[in-house]
């Protein structure tokens, strides 16, 4: 270990000595290391003892660092000390390597440029999205604890002491920041390259978050190799990806107009932001719902007036407005009268593609924040856009981090597409046609790594929407790649997302491909059997064609349909958070009805299944999840009551501390659980959360400031009982827990649920569900609501969260509604009686003292 740190400070000295020589550019004097440490090490113990800055955390227990120190002094005196057992040297015994170029580079490049790096000339320009960290070695400390020999003097000067202590971290935070910028702007102006992301002057604002910025850079080759070699806060480098949307057939030609004049929405409707390739705001189906005055188009060295969509073939952001506005079923004649405004943010060109001069992280902060801060106040926005490939799974993207951050700060719904197959690719980014040819057939392709969610779906907070079919379909020598009703669209892309999170969410109807029965098929990617696709609006700028067609199949189509569920929710209530808008959508949804029979039947006890067959159906189950996600979302179940349905939820956005937990208690009146009745009552429950995001760790439970996660009390247990064990289960999170538990669907642990290998609790939506037998239902249904530290050390750092539960009758016209309503008004009226109670004893405790 000492041999490694002489060696690697020597070659430093010596390579910024030859630059020096080489009158190239002065770069900060911190050395970038890669460290090998133990898995379960502290990272912080790496900034406290070894005076580190945590540059990005990787998988398998390595960490890129950087030492300002040059002689890396404290970690040699440390090394040197272990062998004599000097104080806090035995951190050392878990830093097993330190590891020089070219680990680091293997590590910080994508795939494709570390391939190229040594192809790489000096005179060959290159784009590339570059993520700088910028924590620096100061952190908040923990907060001071009061000891018994403080005086009230001496305990409010520990206080102030730590206060000031954590206000300066903050402080450094920021000057590191703009230290850094001025370090690039100083590179950048030797080479004369050119930040893109620095649209008109503007300052460094794009994939800004609390650890580190990320910036588009257009660069020399010579320029390029420099800055990733010398620049010791680099964490991540790669290509910038190509956006990827689905393009219509050639359409039928038809008449632009038809009988319907649609009825504008109330004023103080929801809306909803579309952001996309910009709309035919004159179309008839859709100009009365339009927000004309809003449109903003931000696409470079265009007019903010050009917002025409100029899509081809009838469009797209086009077709995604009429999506939100009409849903299934694009109204044929008559007066329709229109529940939402539509907003128009143009960021695609004619070509349905994204500029390389524009960052997708800037251009949806700018888009979400001249919205969000409009007349209107926009909430839910439609984002049905995405890279060409899956995503990566080493950091989270800057674009999918930033949808993070942005509904950490504003109270926003991105509804975001999970991202289409191409018909044929080339490796990495394979089509459907590879791998038909490669054996693995539909819908077994599905559960391919390749076919991943595509960036920026897996964004913890926006909401990812999955594509699915209608029905099979058939028509000469061409038939849909579904065989049954409600299958997943041959073309739509799967989860888990990054860190095993549920994604998509949800899945909606963006129809089916279509293929021949030869061998190898012909592959159509929509039109050509009409009753495979969704009907759309089209766009009539171009070539004659209908007002609206089936020709165009995608994800793209799928997730307007769920913005307008959301809009939905906002119209129902107005004045609850964005988070409750997602849980309510994801409450609502179920299962097709082909994949709930896979879990009836792992359900059913009396089912006499093999080991191998249970197998075989968990391992569909599983699929299936991948594929769909928590399933369906439903308009009448998100928004309403029923006789036998009842949905019980948060009000407002409630904020928890880490080792904070929130009991929430449902009474169950006896009547539902009587020993004489048998029915089944289904249990859904859904968690909603936000929180601070931190892009340069590579763990879920460390990307947020603060993390949370929910429990239910067991079968036959008491309230006070559940109150004690929810905190303490903290300890053993993914063991299974004793008692009669609930038979979860996904349960905490990726062990118990009916699913096996997946966790409910891994994402920032958190849905699980269970069927019950009346008779076994507690007196008292109660969930626990827990808060975990992630990496802030700020005891103010909190999340935010909304919760949504459901009770329903499963078949059978049972009414469950009136009988929750009152048992949950007596309770109330019940812990308002003992409150008043005890405030009545402390008045008099105080009026006899």
């Amino acid at each position: 270990m000492q041999g490694a740190a002489q060696a690697l400070s020597s070659n430093w000295k010596d390579r910024q000595a030859q630059r020096q020589g080489q009158a190239l550019p002065v770069m900060p004097n911190g050395v970038p290391i890669l460290l090998k440490v133990d898995t379960g090490l502290d990272l912080d113990d790496l900034r406290n003892r070894f005076d580190f800055e945590i540059v990005a955390e990787q998988e398998e227990g390595y960490v890129i660092v950087a030492s300002e120190d040059i002689d890396v002094a404290s970690f040699l005196a440390m090394v040197n000390g272990f062998p004599v057992n000097v104080r806090g040297s035995a951190t050392i015994a878990s830093v097993h390597q330190l590891l020089d170029d070219p680990d680091r580079l293997g590590r910080i490049l994508s795939e494709r440029l570390f391939a190229d790096w040594g192809n790489i000339a000096d005179n060959q320009d290159f784009i590339v999205d570059i993520g700088i960290a910028c924590a620096g070695t100061k952190e908040i400390p923990s907060v001071p604890k009061r000891g018994i020999s403080d005086t009230d003097a001496t305990w409010a000067a520990k206080e102030l002491a730590w206060s000031k202590t954590r206000n300066s971290a903050y402080e450094t935070w920021d000057s590191l920041k703009l230290e850094r910028e001025e370090q690039i702007e100083s590179l950048c102006a030797f080479y004369q390259a050119e930040i893109l992301s620095n649209i008109e002057g503007a300052p460094f604002d794009a994939g800004v978050l609390p650890d580190s910025f990320t910036i588009r850079l257009k660069i020399s080759g010579k320029g390029f190799k420099d800055f990733v070699q010398n620049y010791p806060y680099i964490f991540e480098v790669v290509e910038p990806e190509d956006i990827a949307l689905p393009q219509a057939v050639p359409g039928r030609v038809g008449q632009a107009g038809q009988e319907v004049t649609p009825t504008p929405p109330n004023a103080d409707a929801p809306t909803v932001c579309v952001i996309d390739s910009g709309i035919q705001e004159g179309h008839v189906l859709l100009q009365p719902a339009v927000d004309h005055a809003a449109s903003h188009c931000f696409l470079p060295e265009m007019a903010a007036t050009a917002v025409a969509d100029e899509v081809a073939r009838g469009g797209h952001g086009t077709r995604v407005a009429g999506a939100v506005l009409y849903g299934e079923e694009v109204p044929k004649a008559g007066t329709p009268e229109l529940s939402f405004w539509i907003q128009n943010a143009r960021v695609l060109n004619a070509q349905n593609c994204m500029p390389n001069t524009l960052f997708p992280p800037e251009v949806i902060r700018r888009a979400v924040e001249c919205f969000n801060d409009g007349p209107r106040q926009t909430r839910i926005f439609n984002h049905s856009i995405n890279a060409r490939g899956h995503c990566r799974t080493r950091y989270m993207s800057s674009w999918a981090a930033e949808i993070d951050q942005l509904c950490n700060e504003r109270d926003v719904l991105i509804v975001q597409s999970a991202g289409n197959l191409p018909i044929t690719g080339i490796a990495p980014f394979i089509g459907v046609r590879e791998h038909l040819a490669a054996g693995r057939d539909y819908p077994a392709y599905l559960s391919e790594n390749s076919v991943r969610i595509a960036n920026p779906g897996q964004s913890l907070q926006a909401l990812t929407v999955g594509s699915i079919a209608y029905d099979a379909a058939a028509a000469g020598a061409w038939r849909s790649f579904t065989v049954q009703p409600d299958g997943p669209s041959a073309f739509s892309r799967t989860g888990p997302g990054i860190w095993n999170v549920i994604k998509p969410e949800v899945v909606s109807y963006g129809g089916d491909w279509i293929r021949t029965t030869g061998n190898p098929p012909d592959i159509q990617g929509g039109g050509g059997i009409p009753t495979a696709c969704p009907e759309l609006v089209r766009s009539t700028l171009h070539a004659p064609g209908p007002a609206y067609d089936r020709d165009a199949t995608g994800t793209s189509f799928a997730a307007p349909k769920v913005a307008r569920i959301a809009a939905q929710v906002q119209q129902v209530l107005p004045n609850e958070p964005a988070l409750l808008y997602r849980a309510l959508v994801v409450q609502s949804a179920q299962w097709p009805t082909w994949a709930e029979d896979l879990l009836t039947r792992l359900r059913n006890p009396l089912d006499n299944l093999s080991q191998a067959e249970r197998e075989d159906l968990r391992t569909a189950a599983s699929h299936a999840l991948r594929s769909l996600g928590y399933g369906i979302p439903d308009e009448e179940r998100a928004t309403a009551n029923t006789d036998n349905r009842t949905t019980f939820i948060t009000s407002g956005s409630t904020e928890i501390h880490a080792a904070e937990c929130h009991v929430y208690q449902i009474p169950i009146p006896a009547e539902l659980r009587q020993q004489a009745d048998e029915f089944d009552v289904r249990i859904d429950v859904t968690l909603s959360y936000v929180a601070q995001p931190r892009r340069t760790r590579r763990n879920l439970r460390k990307y947020l400031s603060t993390w949370v996660d929910w429990k239910t009390s067991k079968l036959g247990e008491g309230l006070n009982d559940f109150q004690v064990r929810a905190l303490k289960d903290e300890v053993n999170n993914d063991e299974p827990l004793r008692g009669s538990t609930l038979p979860w669907t996904l349960h905490e642990s990726p062990t118990s649920g009916v699913i096996r290998g997946h966790k409910r609790n891994s994402g920032t939506v958190q849905k699980d569900w269970a069927i019950v037998r009346s008779n076994a239902l507690p007196d008292h249904f109660c969930i626990a609501v827990v808060g975990h530290k992630g990496w802030s050390h700020d005891p103010d750092a909190t999340a935010r969260y909304a919760l949504a539960v459901t009770f329903e009758i499963a078949g059978q016209e049972i009414s469950i509604y009136g009988p929750l309503r009152t048992a949950v008004l007596e309770l109330q009226t019940q812990i308002e009686s003992e409150i008043e109670t005890d405030v009545e004893i402390e008045v008099e405790l105080s009026a006899d003292e």
